[in-house]
């Protein structure tokens, strides 16, 4: 069987079209036929050193005759995650517990609560240098929505300007 293989491949090179054909048949009929794993790896090895054109000839014939992949398996999509809670009374709230608003390059940053409707702005304070967090109280937020309304810095999908 080595001998025909190598016989045959060598042959794909001088071959026209209607040969090349009879001869990948051939190669096929040699791979499907008893023994056909051990006609394979023959098939595969003597196209090794080829030129490039017999490589495409026999990857052609090794395609033909692949063994027919396996059926994906079902990925179970992630479970959903929880929605968020509601931070306790007294706890204190972590960049989680918060989405951004409004943020402007010069230093003011809007937050509002995932959960509720609470809003925090961080801005820098000028003696320390260090960004500051505090509560905003209902009426501050309303006037600073009026404010800010025209400003390009609200977050898309922020949950701050709502548009009538």
């Amino acid at each position: 069987m080595e001998q025909e293989i190598e016989a045959l491949v060598g042959r794909l090179l001088a071959a026209d079209d209607d040969e090349r054909e009879e001869i990948k048949v051939r190669l096929v009929e040699l791979i499907k036929g008893p023994g056909g794993v051990g006609a394979r790896e023959l098939i595969e090895n003597a196209g090794k050193g080829q030129v490039l054109e017999v490589k495409w000839e026999i990857e052609e014939v090794l395609e033909r005759t692949a063994p027919p992949k396996p059926a994906p398996k079902a990925v179970a999509p992630p479970p959903p995650e929880p929605p968020p809670e509601a931070p306790k009374p007294g706890q204190r709230l972590t960049a989680k517990d918060l989405e951004i608003v409004y943020q402007d390059p010069r230093g003011l940053v809007l937050h509002k609560t995932k959960v509720g409707d609470r809003w925090f702005a961080t801005q820098v304070n000028p003696q320390t240098r260090q960004p500051e967090t505090f509560e905003l109280h209902p009426s501050e937020v309303a006037e600073i929505k009026v404010q800010l309304a025209s400003s390009p810095y609200w977050v898309v999908g922020g949950g701050g300007i709502t548009t009538p």
